[in-house]
């Protein structure tokens, strides 16, 4: 047996998490719904093109006035 061996732990919100998994098979479905809704979408790469092309480059230091 390994000295540092430890008893198998779950904290509460994974047994939670478990639990309502297991009452309701659907819930990973719903949340890759979600998922989808938000945040994967299409990417247009001629649009983000055309924006990169367009960008001003930056000074080092924005708040420098113009020298005389």
């Amino acid at each position: 047996m390994n000295i540092f061996y430890r008893p198998l732990y779950q904290s509460d919100a994974t047994q939670f998490i478990d639990q309502l998994r297991a009452k309701d098979p659907g819930v990973a479905a719903r949340q890759r719904e979600g998922r989808e809704l938000l945040w994967d979408k299409p990417v247009n790469r001629e649009a983000w093109k055309e924006y990169r092309a367009a960008q001003v480059p930056q000074k080092p230091y924005v708040y420098q006035t113009e020298g005389k």
